[in-house]
C-alpha cells in the first residue's frame, strides 16, 4: 500500500507524511509512472501552447514547476499538474496571444489561489454546480476540437471566435493541404485505436508465460505513451520528406533551446505606442482574473477527489489550493502560463501504479531534459500531429449522456447546463458566469418558496417541509392566510408544525409576529408545535404577542 496514513499530529509539510516511510519497493513504480507521464506531457505541452496561442516553448516552461511543487505540497499521490486543454483555452481568451500577459496571469492567479487556501475559502467552489461544470467542459471539448481542425487541414489565418471559426473553416475548406489532412487524420485514427486498445487490454497474470507478459508490457507501454509515439512517427515522416527535398506539412519550426531564466514576471509591457502599465494589463484581463484561478482550483480539486476516492485515501482541499497557488506563483518566475491538475495525465499516473508524489520529480526532470537537449528535434513535428494529440485528449470530455441523465433525474438542472453550454460558444466567461447565476437563482428560489403542506380538518395544520429563511416568510404568510380565510367554514385554530425548521432569523420572527396579529384580527388563533430548542429560544426571547406552543406528538411520547 502506498502513502500509509500518518498518526496525528500530522506534519505541516505533506512530503513529511510519506517520505520518512518511503519504501524501496515503491521506487521502480514511481520511476515508471513518472516516465510514462513525462512521455505524455512533452508532446501535450507543445500542443497546448499552440492552443493557448503562445510560442511552443511556453508549453514546456509550464510543465515542470507544478511537478516539483506538488511533490512537496500535494496530498494526492496520483495528481500531476501542468498545462491542460481547458486552461490553454482560457489563456488564449485572456492573454491575447502575448506571453507577458500569460505569465502575469499565472502570477496573479497563483496569488488568488494562495489567498483562498490560507483563508480556507475552498467552499466557494461548491457554488459551481455539476451541470455548470458539465456544460462548460462539453462546450470546451467542441470548441477546442474545432479550433484544431484548421491545423489538421493546414489552413492559416482562421479567427479565434468560435462562430467565425466555423464559418471561415467551411468557406475555405477548398484550400485544404492534402499532406496535412492525410497525416492529421492518420494520427487521429492511430491515437483513437491505441486508446481503445488500452481500455480493452486484459491484465497479464504472473502465472502467464514470459512471452505473454512481455507482449502485454509492449502493448501497454505503446498505448500509454501513444502521444509521444505518434509525434515521433509524424516527425520522422516529415524529416524524411525534408531530406528528399519536399515538405507537404506545416511544421512546428524552431523552438529556443535551453531552460527558461528564473526571473519575476514583468508588470508592464512595451508596446509600439508606449508602455502598457500594470493596472491597464489587469483591466485588459478583466474577469479572467476570477475565471482562471477558479477553474484551476475546480479542476485540481475535482481530479484529486476523484482519484483519492477511487484509490481509498483522503485529500486536504485547502492544502491542494495552497499547492496549486505556490505552483503558479513559482511557475510565473520560469515563464509558465497558468497550470492546474490534468485529468488525462493523472489517469496515466494512477494506471502506471504510482505510489507517492515522487513520480512527479521524474516527469519534471524529463521535461527539463527535453528543454535542454531535444528542442532542435521538435522543429520537424508537423502541426497536424499536435492537433491530433489535442483532439484525442479533449473528445472524451464531451459528455453526451449528461443531457439524458438530467432529463431523468431533475429536468430543472438542464437550464444551467444548457445556458452554460450555449453561451460558452460565444465567450467562455459569459457561459460560466451565466451558468453560476442561473444555478444561484434556482437555489435561492427553492429557499424563498419552500414546499408547504396544508391539511384541513377541525384545525388547519400547516407544515413547511424545509427550513425557513427570511425570503420565505411572505410565502408562508400568504399560504396560511389564503387557506385559513378562504375556507367555507374558517377553522378557529391553526397549528404551525415546525419540526423541519432548525433555525430562524430576525426577519422570520417579524413575519411571524405580523401573521399572529393578522389572524388575531380575524378571530383566529395560531399555535406552534414541534419547535426545536434553538428556534424556541429565539421565539421566547422575541416575546411575541399571542405566542403559544406545545410539543409534537413524537416529543410528547418520549
Amino acid at each position: 500500500p502506498a502513502m500509509p496514513a500518518s498518526r496525528c499530529p500530522r506534519p505541516v509539510l505533506p512530503i513529511l507524511r510519506w517520505l520518512p516511510r518511503y519504501s524501496r519497493a515503491w521506487l521502480p513504480l514511481d520511476l515508471l509512472a513518472g516516465l510514462a507521464v513525462g512521455l505524455t506531457t512533452v508532446p501535450q505541452a507543445l500542443a497546448y501552447a499552440e492552443l493557448a496561442g503562445l510560442p511552443l516553448q511556453y508549453g514546456l516552461y509550464s510543465s515542470f514547476m507544478g511537478c516539483f511543487v506538488y511533490c512537496f505540497l500535494g496530498t494526492a499521490k496520483d495528481v500531476t499538474m501542468g498545462p491542460t486543454a481547458i486552461m490553454s483555452l482560457l489563456v488564449s481568451s485572456y492573454a491575447f496571444h502575448e506571453p507577458v500577459y500569460a505569465v502575469l496571469l499565472t502570477f496573479l492567479s497563483g496569488c488568488i489561489q494562495l489567498a483562498m487556501g490560507l483563508l480556507h475559502l475552498g467552499f466557494l467552489l461548491d457554488f459551481i454546480s455539476c451541470p455548470v461544470i458539465k456544460g462548460f467542459t462539453s462546450a470546451a471539448s467542441i470548441t477546442i476540437s474545432f479550433n484544431q481542425i484548421k491545423n489538421i487541414l493546414g489552413l492559416q489565418g482562421i479567427p479565434r471566435q468560435f462562430f467565425l471559426q466555423v464559418y471561415e473553416t467551411l468557406r475555405r475548406i477548398g484550400e485544404t493541404r492534402a499532406g496535412d489532412a492525410v497525416l492529421g487524420l492518420t494520427c487521429l485514427a492511430a491515437l483513437t485505436g491505441l486508446r481503445a486498445m488500452k481500455s480493452r487490454l486484459p491484465r497479464a497474470a504472473h502465472a502467464e508465460p514470459l512471452a505473454v507478459r512481455i507482449s502485454y508490457s509492449i502493448v501497454w507501454i505503446s498505448a500509454t505513451a501513444r502521444n509521444a509515439l505518434i509525434v515521433l512517427f509524424a516527425g520522422l515522416v516529415a524529416y524524411s520528406f525534408q531530406v528528399m527535398g519536399s515538405q507537404p506539412f506545416r511544421l512546428t519550426g524552431s523552438i529556443p533551446q535551453g531552460l527558461p531564466a528564473f526571473r519575476p514576471p514583468r508588470f508592464s509591457l512595451a508596446a509600439p505606442n508606449g508602455t502598457v502599465p500594470f493596472l491597464s494589463m489587469v483591466q485588459d484581463m478583466g474577469v479572467g482574473l476570477a475565471v482562471v484561478p477558479l477553474m484551476g482550483l475546480l479542476e485540481t480539486i475535482a481530479i484529486a477527489k476523484a482519484f483519492a476516492s477511487q484509490n481509498g485515501y483522503r485529500i486536504d482541499p485547502n492544502q491542494e489550493l495552497l499547492a496549486l497557488g505556490v505552483a503558479n506563483v513559482l511557475g510565473s518566475f520560469v515563464s509558465s502560463y497558468p497550470i492546474t491538475g490534468s485529468f488525462g495525465r493523472t489517469a496515466v499516473n494512477a494506471q502506471s501504479g504510482v505510489c507517492t508524489p515522487a513520480g512527479g520529480l521524474v516527469t519534471g526532470a524529463l521535461v527539463l531534459l527535453s528543454l535542454a537537449y531535444l528542442t532542435s528535434l521538435f522543429y520537424y513535428i508537423p502541426k497536424a500531429a499536435l492537433a491530433a494529440v489535442i483532439i484525442s485528449a479533449v473528445v472524451p470530455m464531451f459528455d453526451a449522456g449528461i443531457f439524458r441523465t438530467l432529463w431523468r433525474v431533475k429536468k430543472l438542472d438542464l437550464v444551467p447546463l444548457c445556458v452554460t453550454f450555449l453561451l460558452c460558444f460565444w465567450e467562455v466567461q459569459y457561459g460560466i458566469v451565466a451558468g453560476v447565476l442561473v444555478s444561484g437563482i434556482l437555489l435561492l428560489y427553492s429557499i424563498a418558496r419552500p414546499p408547504i403542506k396544508v391539511s384541513e380538518g377541525t384545525v388547519l395544520l400547516v407544515q413547511p417541509e424545509s427550513s425557513l429563511h427570511f425570503p420565505a416568510v411572505e410565502h408562508l404568510r400568504d399560504s396560511v392566510c389564503s387557506r385559513a380565510l378562504a375556507a367555507t367554514s374558517p377553522p378557529r385554530s391553526i397549528i404551525l408544525d415546525c419540526c423541519h425548521i432548525s433555525s430562524i432569523d430576525y426577519t422570520v420572527v417579524v413575519g411571524l409576529a405580523e401573521l399572529l396579529q393578522e389572524l388575531h384580527k380575524h378571530g383566529l388563533s395560531l399555535a406552534f408545535c414541534g419547535l426545536k430548542d434553538p428556534v424556541l429560544q429565539v421565539l421566547l426571547s422575541a416575546d411575541l404577542e399571542g405566542f403559544e406552543h406545545f410539543p409534537s406528538r413524537e416529543e410528547a411520547g418520549k
